[in-house]
């Protein structure tokens, strides 16, 4: 093992090659009470691996100078609808390329095997960006200098050793539906009772947030790499299992010699101790780096203060930071002020050169030994098939088979989209059957025949554009294993082929079988077989296709557009809308290019081969009584057709349409070749998949906005806060920088630092909100479940209280119980405001912060909160009295320089705090006039935001608000900010509420009464939760304890008074009687506003909708360029209109997901807070959406009818995964039965009668077909002639009189006069071939164009009564 590092400090263990470990007498983590219970299980596995000879794998890594720079993302300017299209302003702005900014400035430092490292910065520091060049992984940063070693390797050599030095990111990144297996590295992590539970996600249910973490972690241990880099790994768990968490990486870091480098936020004292160095950061300058037991020392000695009982990683971190500092009296003028005066004190200090000291460690013999001994050890582990430079371990056989039935594990833990798909594929097959159902033998059957061969290629080839989603799904997760070194993309590809098999066997089988039977195709096994393996040919081309689009395109809006118009040219082209010989020379090649095509073609020569087609029926000239004689009759109007007989051969047939049957087996190897291809470069584009760069979230600033923010934006966006900060702060403080002096500081900590004049127009508050014996039961299959038990409580104006309980303990159910949040269970008790029930108006005049930040990502921060103050504040109020306390509040919560910025989305937008501050002025700019509540405002912030966070709160307090909080993990710096606690055990039982007291005193005797008394160091918040739930409750129940308390007995009598006091007085908050503050008219000119507005700066939607429009209308335009007058150009006129209708389910893709994003926005937030109507919101939309450009009025309407569709899918479903798939079941029903694909005659007598006249498309064809084609000559083309001579010498007018009068009164006879050859032509006009569709007159036109305009309203009640009736179904809270 390696020896002890130079510099052990306090606080951690000496690890020995025997694998004992020595306690540092005196060390703060000496007691039981940090050793892990697993770690004799990981000393067990090393011995075994010492006694096998397997050499240790120990490299450490040490760095010098380290400098990175990338492109300075710090504002971005955002274009709107029209700017984009400026292009001399955009030329302008291209030309000045975008500064380089420095994210780490000359960091150094040395991990040896057996240390651990711990990363310290407020966000946009840099530790990110540290840990990942650390891992070596540099793509996205504009330049990397400086010098890193592994062992004794360059970065260059270490990049064969990928595997070896892991990074686990901050996000967890998991296929959703995959269960985990991994049954040591459960336990060690405590969770081995999830051991086949799915991993889960935001949408899919699975285990738990802090239980998630740990899979992503254990995941990361599973590479058994030397290197370990953890970038905020301990997010999302409470205290006390990060401590287990980080002792479990201390123990293996110190028994298999790794070497781990950490950054965390709010790391309390017990994981600050388990490390033996750090490194702080500032705005990417080292200000510190040496063993952990010297951080405070030296920082103390050159003027600075830590508070008692504070984190100390928390006041390491914010020692530039002028709003937290706390400086020693007599060094006011000589502390180092901000990153470089820091940096060059520490530079002089003796720890700087005792560190600097270790940096020839890659030079020294010991490091060169065991490099040797790491290369040997992973050497003798890669499989001997591998290049010597591959960064793999195991043979390419094997990635590909762990890939395969890692691909068959997903798709099995994703049934209920199997089940869906597969489903869909049956109704499909059903509905399809029945529609193509036993068409009649002869040549009128060849249209509908050919209809459900199209349709089998349709249905099969729609249903793999899933692929294209998918593939964006599961992308971060490959890249992240990739940098494991698990597998090689190709692998992961050829995994994704072998799970296609049986899914798509069983997809086309389902459907073959139906159809195939249902439509009458031959009854032959060979030519069912063969329709079948076409069919599976086919179908896994397709999906090969959409899965190489999808790999191809780093976004999903760019994978989109292209599919959607891949899909409309493969249709087009393959042969059935237009036949090969009628296609323009123009566009001819992507026939031969299209793989339905060939896969059409071998269909049609299958099923057609060595048949004889009578021609029957209209194709029979003369017919009917009197003209039996097949010697006088000829076909016509059939393709293939030779003048003058009464049959034609199937091979006739097909080559009119330039098919042949001996094309079929080479079409079918064509087929694979094309898929060969596709999963080529499908292999080809995931391998060169990259993460998305490092360079942290960016400022959006609306171009309308950019004059408004450029002064503002002019200091980097880490440090433009605390520039403001500074500024303001620094009036009211002491010292020239806005830094806290002394004894003074405890002003800015402690209480009451407002002064009466500090804000004078904020609202203030004067009523009192109690609650009494509040108890809340839901209903469970194992029976009723008790959240709250007797609950009880106040908050009084100017008080902020502080609502605590561990995980599970009912702290968010109690906050959404007193703001009647729920929508279901039962609550007794009362919850009273000045000792009245509460009024109707209660949910719009108290304030709730949930712990998400919901917002709309197109508005500014500014529109966001004036929005909430036209909406909330009374009707009463002039609107410019609204908009001037919005500026008050923006004045409070200091967002001058982020004011009219784009909130944006995480990471493309506000940074986390920035969100928080806005979603507390949301609520703040309504006047909440009773109080405010928020959940757990300082979970995922780092140690400085979530102080500057409870700063605001209590700036609140301080003016009068009434605040109630509920809050996780808090420092003792945080707890010392409020002035009440209502602590709860798991089950909602009280153990305390009252005053916290001064430095936690009250509380601190509280509980040292009952023999639990609170060290001097501990920090007291955390304390509690310990006694409460953690290791130091000890069985004792503290809810009996308290309700045998005097205490107890005080706040009974208290509450009582309070609420006899309260109702004895006049209400101080008066009751409009109104739910919603303003009348709905406003509202839904308010709401159509923003959506309007969100509309126009929404560039990518409304681009897309455009390009799908015109991009769809110029190809069906060159595709259908001047269609001429035959009979078989009327088809094309047909399937040129049909082919509009393929604009829908584009545009439902882009519209659905929008839609029920903002409807999520306004269920999550907007609506519970009583903002304003469902009514509105609906409306709001609508008028955003009013399609734009469309040339005629049915066109018009039938934007407005899919629209319409797509908004009351949205409205009611569950997600946008459910919309998408509901979508193409819709449609193929409503294009199916539009009297296109199978004419209305031919329809099925079940459907023909109601879903026929019940479809909107038939309407919409059959007004643009009457208006496009009705009156205009037909001329036949020679070949569609039929052509007969009569008998005994007549004239062609006398012998064909009585049929021109009767069946064929349609039919043409261009030459009555001639005796031989009589030329019939099937139509005479479009009138005639319209008949053949059920328009009987020109008024049909109208009639249809009208019922358009009632489909269009209809759809739009539809998205009113599905919103209404899901919003009813939400309105549950008794």
């Amino acid at each position: 093992m390696s020896a002890p590092s130079e510099s052990m400090p306090q606080g951690t263990l000496q690890v020995h090659s025997q694998g004992t470990e020595s306690p540092i007498p005196g060390s703060v983590i000496e007691d039981a009470e940090w050793h892990w219970h697993l770690k004799p299980k990981i000393e067990e596995m090393r011995d075994r691996d010492d006694r096998a000879g397997v050499p240790p794998r120990e490299l450490g890594i040490t760095w010098k100078d380290l400098t990175v720079q990338a492109v300075n993302s710090d504002a971005a300017i955002h274009e709107n609808f029209t700017s984009q299209f400026n292009i001399s302003k955009l030329v302008k702005e291209s030309r000045h390329k975008p500064p380089l900014k420095t994210i780490l400035d000359a960091s150094h430092g040395c991990v040896k095997p057996g240390e651990m490292l711990l990363v310290l910065g407020r966000p946009g520091a840099g530790c990110t960006t540290l840990l990942n060049i650390l891992s070596n992984r540099r793509h996205g940063f504009a330049s990397v200098t400086g010098d890193v070693r592994y062992g004794s390797m360059d970065a260059k050599e270490a990049e064969n050793y990928q595997s070896q030095i892991v990074m686990n990111a901050e996000e967890e990144l998991f296929f959703p539906t995959l269960t985990e297996t991994l049954g040591f590295l459960l336990e060690l992590m405590g969770i081995e009772h999830t051991r086949h539970t799915k991993v889960g996600n935001e949408f899919v249910r699975g285990v738990l947030g802090g239980e998630r973490k740990r899979v992503s972690i254990i995941e990361c241990l599973a590479t058994r790499a030397s290197v370990f880099c953890w970038d905020n790994s301990t997010r999302g768990l409470d205290a006390s299992t990060a401590l287990e968490y980080i002792k479990a990486v201390r123990a293996l870091t110190d028994v298999m010699g790794m070497a781990s480098i950490v950054t965390l936020y709010q790391a309390g004292n017990g994981i600050y101790d388990l490390f033996d160095k750090v490194v702080v950061l500032d705005s990417g300058k080292q200000v510190f780096y040496g063993p952990v037991n010297e951080a405070k020392p030296f920082t103390e000695s050159i003027g600075f203060v830590c508070r008692d009982g504070a984190n100390v990683s928390d006041y390491l971190a914010g020692l530039t930071v002028p709003t937290e500092r706390l400086i020693r009296p007599g060094h006011e003028n000589t502390f180092p002020r901000n990153a470089d005066m820091l940096k060059a004190e520490y530079e002089k200090s003796p720890i700087f050169a005792a560190m600097t000291a270790e940096y020839d460690y890659p030079t020294s013999d010991e490091a060169k030994e065991r490099t040797r001994l790491f290369q040997e050890g992973a050497a003798g582990e890669k499989n001997r098939h591998l290049a010597s430079g591959s960064t793999l371990t195991v043979s390419f056989h094997a990635q590909v088979m762990a890939c395969i039935v890692r691909q068959y594990q997903i798709l099995w833990g994703d049934k209920p989209t199997l089940i869906v798909k597969q489903g869909s594929t049956v109704v499909q097959a059903l509905i399809a059957g029945s529609l193509f159902y036993n068409p009649p033998e002869g040549s009128i059957g060849l249209f509908s025949k050919s209809g459900a061969l199209f349709f089998s290629l349709l249905h099969n080839s729609l249903l793999s554009m899933s692929e294209v989603t998918d593939s964006f799904s599961g992308r971060p997760v490959l890249i992240k294993h990739r940098s494991f070194g698990l597998y090689h993309p190709a692998a992961f590809c050829i995994g994704q082929v072998a799970a296609d098999i049986p899914a798509i066997l069983l997809q086309v089988s389902l459907f073959a079988l139906i159809l195939y039977f249902m439509v009458g195709f031959t009854m032959s096994a060979s030519v069912f077989f063969t329709y079948w393996i076409l069919l599976v040919a086919v179908t896994m081309c397709m999906t090969a296709l959409f899965r190489c689009v999808g790999a191809a395109f780093s976004t999903f809006d760019g994978a989109s557009k292209v599919s959607g118009f891949l899909v409309s040219a493969l249709i087009v082209y393959n042969g059935y809308m237009i036949q090969k010989p009628l296609m323009h020379p123009w566009f001819e090649w992507i026939f031969w290019i299209d793989p339905l095509a060939y896969g059409f073609d071998a269909l049609l020569s299958n099923e057609f081969h060595q048949k004889t087609i009578p021609c029957v029926g209209p194709n029979l000239i003369p017919n009917g009584p009197g003209y039996g004689d097949s010697a006088h009759q000829s076909c016509g109007g059939v393709g293939g057709a030779i003048q003058g007989n009464t049959v034609l051969s199937g091979e006739d047939y097909l080559a009119s349409l330039s098919y042949s049957h001996s094309h079929l087996w080479r079409n079918f190897g064509i087929i694979w070749a094309f898929w060969t291809l596709f999963v080529a470069l499908a292999i080809v584009a995931t391998s060169r998949w990259k993460s998305s760069s490092e360079s942290g979230p960016s400022l959006l600033i609306p171009r309308e906005k950019v004059s408004v923010v450029k002064s503002a934006l002019q200091v980097d966006e880490e440090s433009q806060v605390e520039h403001s900060r500074e500024k303001r702060v620094g009036n009211s403080s002491s010292d020239s920088e806005g830094t806290m002096v002394g004894k003074d500081a405890t002003n800015i900590n402690g209480k009451n630092s407002s002064n009466g004049k500090d804000k004078p127009d904020l609202i203030r508050n004067t009523s009192v909100f109690t609650w009494k014996n509040l108890s809340y039961t839901v209903k469970t299959p194992h029976g009723d479940r008790l959240l709250l038990d007797n609950v009880q409580g106040w908050v009084k104006p100017g008080m902020l209280g502080a609502l605590m309980g561990s995980s599970g303990a009912g702290k968010t159910t109690l906050l959404d119980v007193l703001a009647q949040r729920k929508t279901e269970g039962t609550i007794t008790g009362s919850i009273m405001v000045d000792g009245r029930p509460l009024p109707i108006s209660f949910q719009r005049s108290a304030g709730y912060c949930e712990q998400l930040d919901i917002h709309e990502p197109y508005t500014t921060v500014r529109e966001a909160l004036e929005f909430s103050a036209l909406l909330r504040q009374g009707r009463d109020v002039p609107r410019s009295d609204k908009l001037k306390y919005v500026n008050t509040i923006i004045d409070l919560l200091e967002l001058h320089d982020i004011t009219d910025t784009l909130i944006g989305r995480v990471g493309n937008g506000l940074t986390v705090e920035q969100r928080k501050r806005v979603t507390i002025g949301v609520e703040l700019v309504s006047k909440p006039s009773i109080l405010i509540f928020l959940d757990e405002p300082t979970s995922g912030l780092d140690g400085s935001s979530a102080f500057n966070t409870v700063r605001f709160l209590r700036k609140l307090a301080d003016v009068g608000q009434a605040v109630l909080v509920t809050i996780h993990q808090p420092s003792a710096q945080l707890f010392s900010q409020f002035d009440t606690l209502l602590l709860l055990a798991k089950g909602g039982k009280t153990v305390y509420f009252g005053d916290i007291g001064e430095n936690a005193q009250t509380v601190k005797n509280y509980f040292a009464r009952h023999g639990m008394p609170c060290p001097d160091e501990a920090n007291p918040a955390e304390r509690m939760i310990d006694i409460v739930s953690g290791s130091l409750s000890q069985s004792t129940d503290w809810n009996r304890v308290w309700l045998a308390s005097p205490e107890h007995a005080a706040v009974k009598t208290e509450l009582d008074r309070i609420i006899a006091d309260a109702a004895a007085k006049p209400p101080a908050t008066v009751d409009d009687g109104h739910e919603f503050a303003m009348p709905l008219w406003q509202q839904i000119r308010i709401v159509a506003n923003r959506a309007n507005v969100s509309m126009f700066r929404n560039v990518d939607y409304v681009n897309n909708k455009l390009a799908l429009h015109i991009g769809s209308s110029l190809f069906n335009g060159f595709s259908f360029w001047m269609i001429g007058d035959s009979v078989s150009e009327l088809q094309l006129k047909l399937f040129f209109i049909f082919q509009f209708i393929f604009v829908a389910p584009g545009a439902l893709a882009q519209l659905q997901p929008l839609f029920i994003e903002k409807r999520d926005i306004f269920e999550a937030r907007e609506r519970k807070s009583k903002m304003y109507s469902w009514i509105a919101f609906v409306t709001g939309l609508i008028v955003s959406e009013f399609p734009a450009g469309a040339v005629f009025f049915v066109m018009l309407c039938y934007e407005f009818i899919y629209t319409g569709i797509g908004q009351f899918i949205s409205a009611y479903a569950p997600n946008a995964t459910f919309a998408a798939l509901t979508n193409p079941l819709l449609i193929g029903l409503l294009v199916s039965f539009c009297g296109v694909l199978v004419p209305y005659q031919a329809i099925q007598t079940f459907w023909r009668y109601w879903i026929y006249w019940l479809n909107p498309f038939n309407y919409l064809m059959g007004s643009m077909l009457t208006f496009s084609i009705w009156g205009a000559n037909v001329n036949c083309s020679e070949g569609e002639f039929a052509v007969l001579d009569p008998p005994n010498g007549t004239t062609c007018g006398e012998y064909l009189g009585g049929y021109l009068q009767g069946m064929g009164a349609a039919s043409n006879l261009v030459n009555a006069d001639a005796t031989a050859a009589c030329r019939v032509c099937q139509y005479t006009d479009g009138s005639d071939y319209l008949r053949s569709l059920n328009l009987n007159g020109y008024i049909y036109g109208w009639r249809d164009a009208g019922i358009c305009v009632i489909f269009a309203i209809s759809s739009y009640v539809m998205v009113y009564a599905l919103m209404k009736l899901r919003t009813k179904t939400s309105k549950k809270a008794e």
